[in-house]
This record gives structure tokens, sequence and C-alpha cells, in this order.
């Protein structure tokens, strides 16, 4: 990896320094190339896709058209090569559609953290409106592009030239360094050609990836698609030339790049464990800007913390780096990533053993300071579930089901075969039905998980958190996450009798016939389903025949 000099590129959508490029001498400039004509209307003509636009558009604009139907229609569209390669990468479960956020929340979500990046949405307005809404709600501070389409747009192919319009005007080197454009599910389907757009206008990388529903099966996969496509754009910049430092220079120290969002604080604790070891941390990927991907390629190896990072492991593996599963969680956990890292490195046995005996009666202790009783159901979509679970059981915990919307990888064995040599049942891909059913069978004193399984544990009188913002928001990693959930976890199961309180002052109240606002008492007329009323002749009435 060659760089140039360290730059001082601003933060956010600032103007850039246009001297970073000229002044220094082993810069490289983005060559001002014969770019298309924004105003030219020519695309390239298919009749198959002209006749899949077609027949998305008589769906009505194929929203509600299903999965199965958008899946002809993509392949009609010669769409076959991205929905086979997504199912390679992103292999689906028992249901046809995801049951979690609509997976292009995670690569808008990506997108929308990074610096002097623009996103921009090709999609039906209802999809695109519950996107970004979902988006500033979790805090994002930046307007989302919108391209608008309607039956003949989408029918007559403008709907690409509108596109790219769009993208030849976004397309400002003084705020943007990437503009990345998602195709949702109509647009996909219909076969709106985003490889087709120029791959950098006056040096602003263009992104194009499509994200349907019927294709990427939960949002935390659409992280890996963006990210994917970023890595593979950058390692072909880095092949070519030399390209921007990191912020803050180059490590003197090999590093590891993180694979998979965390918790900010678990970074700086992996860092610790690879101090001893003569590694540092490399950048978290998906990163928080551009340049920031040639220094996640520019590592030693890779951890994958959360597994399911198909295609970005694929760059990774391109580029020639090792790539290690699990991560540094509980005494097990923790002993073997340093072992695995170590090899993967080049590190001495001494080195690696010294770390062990530095940093593992320290996890062990504040194991046993904070320890958990209790039987625990886990279940989630963030991809972490395994190693939560994995912590929860070191803890002292009894977790007999764990179930994550991820699919099962190679990189996720170390912690399945873990989990499944104590006993705990493990579910990739795991339904909401198959959540729910686990607690009911279980009847655990705690269920962890998604919004619908708490609230169905809840209806039961066990006490339940939310994964995503109680349990995925603390320090996973090393001795600061060794008892990080025993606080959240040990005042959840204690609220048990509170739950029981509360379901048998409201009993019969909420339920069925009795639920909404009633100015009388409501007429009970559920029955049973496993013992049906028993059907009886109606009597005659007077008057009547």
């Amino acid at each position: 990896m060659t760089y140039d000099g360290a730059g001082n590129a601003p933060l956010e959508n600032l103007p850039a320094n246009n001297n970073l490029a000229t002044d220094h001498p082993t810069a490289t400039t983005v060559a001002a190339a014969e770019q298309p004509n924004p105003n030219s209307k020519q695309i390239p003509v298919d009749q198959a896709a002209d006749a899949a636009r077609a027949q998305i558009a008589d769906a009505g604009a194929g929203c509600h058209a299903g999965a199965a139907e958008l899946r002809r229609a993509a392949d009609a569209a010669g769409q076959s090569e991205l929905l086979q390669r997504y199912a390679a990468d992103y292999p689906t479960g028992p249901h046809d559609q995801p049951q979690s956020m609509c997976p292009a929340f995670g690569s808008l979500r990506v997108g929308l953290r990074m610096r002097r990046t623009a996103t921009v949405l090709c999609g039906s307005a209802c999809c695109v409106y519950g996107l970004t809404f979902t988006s500033h709600f979790y805090g994002a501070k930046r307007s989302v592009g919108y391209v608008p389409f309607d039956s003949e747009t989408l029918v007559t192919g403008k709907l690409f030239e509108d596109v790219r319009e769009a993208v030849f005007e976004l397309a400002d080197p003084e705020k943007y360094d990437a503009v990345v454009v998602t195709n949702l599910c109509v647009p996909t389907a219909s076969g709106v050609p985003l490889r087709l757009l120029p791959k950098e206008i006056n040096g602003v990388r263009i992104i194009g990836i499509d994200v349907p529903g019927f294709g990427v099966p939960t949002h935390a996969e659409a992280k890996d698609v963006l990210s994917g496509a970023m890595l593979g754009f950058a390692r072909g910049e880095a092949e070519s030339g030399p390209v921007q430092a990191p912020r803050g220079g180059r490590n003197e120290k090999p590093t590891v790049t993180l694979l998979g969002e965390m918790f900010p604080a678990d970074p700086v604790g992996i860092g610790m464990l690879l101090d001893p070891l003569g590694l540092a941390a490399g950048p978290v990927v998906p990163t928080r800007e551009w340049r920031e991907l040639y220094a996640a390629l520019d590592c030693a190896a890779v951890a994958a913390i959360h597994p399911y990072y198909t295609a970005s492991i694929r760059e990774f593996q391109i580029a020639g780096r090792r790539v290690v599963g699990s991560a540094p969680v509980g005494y097990d956990g923790t002993a073997a990533w340093l072992d695995a890292i170590g090899q993967a490195c080049n590190v001495a046995s001494d080195q690696i053993a010294a770390a062990k005996n530095r940093f593992l009666p320290m996890i062990r202790s504040a194991l046993a300071q904070m320890p958990i009783d209790g039987s625990i159901t886990l279940s989630g979509y963030e991809g972490s579930e395994l190693l939560v679970a994995r912590l929860l059981i070191e803890s002292g915990a009894n977790v007999p089901y764990v179930g994550t919307a991820a699919p099962q990888t190679s990189w996720s064995d170390p912690d399945r075969e873990w989990l499944e040599a104590r006993g705990v049942t493990v579910q990739f891909r795991a339904s909401l039905e198959q959540d729910k059913s686990a607690v009911d069978a279980i009847n655990p004193d705690l269920a962890i998980g998604t919004t619908p399984v708490v609230q169905h544990a809840k209806q039961r009188s066990i006490p339940a958190l939310y994964f995503t913002n109680l349990i995925s928001a603390r320090p996973l990693m090393g001795a600061a996450g060794a008892g990080s959930l025993a606080q959240v976890v040990n005042a959840a199961l204690a609220s048990k009798e509170r739950f029981e309180r509360m379901t048998a002052f409201f009993e019969g109240v909420g339920q069925d016939e009795t639920a909404g606002v009633w100015d009388r008492m409501p007429a009970i007329r559920s029955r049973s389903v496993a013992e049906p009323a028993e059907v009886k002749a109606a009597p005659a009435q007077e008057g009547k025949v």
C-alpha cells in the first residue's frame, strides 16, 4: 500500500484542501477523463429489460407483487448474476422476506455515517419515506437524495437518465469523496443499470448498489453490501497508485482491521489486547471516512467480529489478508482469539503467552465479581448474538437457546462450536416464530430479543430486554466487556415478581375482545382454537320461516 501525504481533508462536508493532490510529490490526481454528457438521453436498449419494467409497472409499481414475482422480473431484466451472488453470499432462511427492518436501512446508515459521502435512494416513495424517517429517528443529520419515478419513466428507461443526472449534479469534489446510489426493490427488479453510471465524476467516486428486500435478508447484511462495494473500489485505487494516508498517519505497528459495527469502547479494548503482541487495532469496517478504507486494506489480518460480512471478507482475501473469526469475549473467547490473531500475524508464542497471562486473570476476576444467575433465551438481528451468549454463559447464566437472523458462515464456527459443546441450541436465520416458540417452551427467567419477542415474553410475565438498545449498546470485548452485561441483566431478572403482580392486576384486560377503549363491558366471544365450540342450530324465531 502506497500512501500520499497524510493530508488535511476536512471533516463532514466542508470544502476539501485542493492543494493536497498537487503539492505533494507522490499525490495522485484523478484525471479529468472524458465524461459522458450528462444531458445525453441515450441508454442501451434491452428488449427483455423493457418487458420486465413493463411487467413491474403493470403490477402497480411492484411494491406488492411479492418476492417471487420480483425475482422473476429481476431475472428477466438481466439481474440473474446479481441475485445469484446475493443468494450465495446471503442465503435466505425459512421466510422469503426480512422480518426486521427493511434491509436498505443498513446500507443507508453506513453511507449517512461517513464523512463527505452523499447518499441517494431510488425506489418507491413509501419505501424512501420510511427509510429516511427511520434514519433520522436514529440520529442521522444529513439529507437523503431521492430520485422519484412513475410507470412511464420506469418503462421507458428515463429513470436511469434521471439517476444519472442527479449523480452529475451531486458530484462536487469540494463537498464529497463519494456518492452512493441505492436501488430498492422496484428499480432492482426492473433492471435499472446502476453499473452503467460513471465510476468517477470530477474525482468523486460513484458507488451503485442494489439492496432489494427479496435478495438481501437483513439490514445487517446490507451493511456488508455497501462495505464490500467500497472496499472493492478502494482496493482498485490502491493497486493503481498512491492513495490518501490515514488522517492521523500510518500506524507504525502492523494493524488488525475490525470487521463489523461495535460499541465505541470495544476497538480501544481490542487495541489494549493487541499491544503486547506488537500489533495495533486498525479501522473498523464499515468505516466513517473513505480514506479509512485504504488503511483497513493495509492490515496484517482481519478480525471478523461480525462473521456475516461475506462480500467484505472476499475483498480482504483478494488483497491477500488473513481473516480470523470470533472475538475476544469472556475468558475462553479471549484466549482463543489471541492465539488465532497471533498465529495469523506470525507473533512469537512467548508474546502470545505473555498477553494471555496479562489479560486473562483480569477477565476471570471481572466475571467472578459480576455473576449472573438465571435462565436466558437470546435472539436478535445484529450479528453479535453468539458473542453475547458466550459472555452470559461465562458469567454464570444458563442460555439454552440462541437465535440470530444472521446466516451461518465459517467465521461463526468457533462461537457455534463453543456454544453447542455446552448444550446450547444455536439457530441461524431464526424466524420470529422460532424465537417465540423457544420462549414458550423454555419459560426462561429472562428473554433477550427483538421488539416482538420482548412483547411476547412480557405478555407471559417474563422479564425481557430489547437486544439492540440494551445489550449491543455495551462493551463486550476484553476485561471491560466481562462485567458490562451483569448490571442490566440482573436488574431485569429481579423484576419477575413485579411482572407477575402486573399480570394478575390486569388479568383479562387488553386481550382479544377486551382490547381497546370501551364505554361498557365488552362481550366476550372468543373460544379456544383447540376446543372449538359445538355448532348448534339456531332456534326458530316466531314469525320467521
